[in-house]
């Protein structure tokens, strides 16, 4: 006669699982970004939150700029997954809207820290009504540069953030720009956080779980 299997109990993973609050930085005002599931809270470490600024400050104007936000901390005993911005980036859809033909895109990649010790890459994207001659772009890109390696080493990185996504930045570029060649926009296209303030000087920006890392 064939076996009777056993019949073994099947614990569904998804009723193990919590759900936590996941909350944007004190300076985004901590407001709860999104919610996601865990069932052990040291497998959020690590884990990347999507979301618009829009979804934040409710203003339509600002549905393009997409923040990035990687869990740094849980509260276990309140569900709540603190964060830090990790990137800032312009939707691919908004980029595409602002290119003309017959105009020129200057782009500008530069590596800089704000004064309380964070290290950023900021993308800076300039374009012109009409298309300049190459004299006229590197003149631009200069202005770039200069205007972000001078100001954000001014500012922390709260201050840069707000800078950099409220258009303080673009609108300085765009004005001394346009003293060069007609300008139509600047933005800061993105920015990724590199590096944080350690004890004895700057580490490593990326955050990974520690159940990886006790695998590894």
């Amino acid at each position: 006669m064939p076996r009777r299997r056993r019949r073994v109990a099947v614990k569904d993973k998804w009723k193990l699982k919590k759900w936590y609050k996941v909350l944007a930085p004190p300076v985004f005002g901590e407001v709860v970004v999104g919610t996601t599931p865990a069932d052990d809270p040291l497998k959020l470490i690590g884990r990347v939150m999507e979301t618009t600024l829009y979804d934040i400050t409710g203003d339509p104007e600002q549905i393009y700029i997409m923040l990035y936000f990687q869990i740094i901390e849980v509260d276990e005993e309140n569900l709540i997954a603190k964060t830090r911005l990790k990137r800032i980036e312009l939707s691919r859809d908004y980029m595409k809207s602002l290119i003309r033909r017959k105009s020129s895109k200057i782009t500008g990649i530069f590596n800089v820290a704000t004064k309380d010790g964070y290290h950023l890459r900021i993308t800076a994207v300039t374009l012109t009504s009409y298309r300049c001659k190459t004299s006229q772009k590197r003149a631009i890109r200069k202005i770039m540069r200069d205007i972000i390696m001078t100001r954000i080493p001014e500012m922390t990185y709260d201050e840069a953030v707000q800078a950099m996504i409220f258009g303080k930045l673009s609108n300085e570029i765009a004005e001394k720009a346009r003293k060069i060649y007609p300008i139509r926009k600047a933005v800061i296209y993105k920015s990724k956080l590199l590096m944080i303030p350690g004890p004895e000087g700057p580490i490593s920006a990326a955050v990974v779980s520690p159940l990886a890392t006790s695998r590894g």
